[in-house]
Parts: structure tokens; C-alpha cells; sequence
């Protein structure tokens, strides 16, 4: 059986939670506490490319706030 966060196949979300930080999560599971869809149902390497394009500070919020000032 394939870890379903593993299945090429599968279909995924891009979820943001409130510091900024991505996820690529199975469609299938429910949507945990916390985060948010960012991007809806797509490929796994659609999903990824999005995560690429859209998290380009790895930092959490709070942390790229507090070094602003």
C-alpha cells in the first residue's frame, strides 16, 4: 500500500497555515486545524511547483517580522 503522502497518482492541496508555511497534503485526508487551502486539488508536481513559486522565505512570519523590526 502507498503512503498516501507519498502517491505520485494521487491528487493534492497546498495548505498555508497562519505563519506562512506550506504543505503539500492529500486530497483524501481532511484538512487538519490550523491550516488553510492555498491551492485546490491538482497534481503532485503541480502542487510542488506552486509551493515553489509561492514559499520563497522558508522563515515562519513571526520570525521575517521580528527581523523587520
Amino acid at each position: 500500500m502507498i503512503n498516501p503522502f507519498e502517491d505520485p497518482d494521487a491528487l493534492y492541496l497546498v495548505l498555508v497555515n497562519n505563519e506562512g508555511q506550506y504543505s503539500l497534503w492529500p486530497a483524501a485526508i481532511a484538512v487538519p486545524d490550523g491550516w488553510v487551502t492555498a491551492y485546490d486539488r491538482n497534481s503532485r508536481s503541480n502542487c510542488l511547483k506552486y509551493v515553489e513559486e509561492h514559499w520563497t522565505d522558508m522563515r515562519p512570519k513571526s520570525l521575517i517580522e521580528a527581523d523587520r523590526g
